[in-house]
């Protein structure tokens, strides 16, 4: 298992999203600790995800479960199990590497690492998601362009894409 988290998972993990179901929560600390026995997480060589994630959690008491997966993270840097991609800025949050750059400029601009550096390596790891609704619009463009997104609390987004954009039809969830 190899694959790019996006920072709400950690935050999931934690307890930190006042509003997800215990079944989300359950889900990105099972996925979280699954992927510390075996798996590899992807980031970028200049640590934006790295200081993202240290921004938004803390590794000092009390440790949730995405602040352990930091501190794992951090343990494990430089090693296998952290592989890191390098991203070409090309001016704030924007990045070379980024799989379609119309859509970059749809996103937000600091979930844009995210993607640019699941498309930058050379297998396209996954993305996990776990609470922002907006990544609903977007994954069809990210998987025509080979980066797949999973949403590891589907219920929980559709909910709040409905509250949010209650205009607009129910988007598909990938398959």
């Amino acid at each position: 298992m190899k694959a790019v988290i996006d920072t709400n998972v950690l935050l999931v993990a934690n307890g930190q999203h006042a509003d997800v179901t215990e079944d989300c929560v359950i889900t990105c600390v099972t996925r979280l600790q699954a992927l510390q026995r075996s798996g590899v997480v992807v980031i970028d060589d200049d640590h934006r995800i790295i200081g993202e994630y240290r921004h938004k959690t803390s590794l000092k008491s009390p440790i949730g479960v995405g602040d352990k997966f930091l501190k794992w993270m951090l343990q494990h840097t430089g090693t296998s199990r952290v592989e890191q991609v390098s991203l070409s800025e090309t001016a704030d949050n924007h990045f070379a590497e980024f799989p379609d750059p119309e859509l970059e400029l749809l996103f937000d601009p600091p979930d844009r690492k995210f993607a640019a550096v699941a498309h930058a390596h050379p297998e396209k790891p996954v993305i996990w998601q776990a609470a922002d609704s907006k990544w609903l619009d977007w994954w069809p463009a990210l998987r025509a362009k080979g980066v797949e997104v999973d949403f590891l609390c589907p219920d929980y987004v559709r909910v709040v894409y409905a509250k949010k954009f209650p205009e607009k039809p129910a988007p598909q969830m990938p398959a």
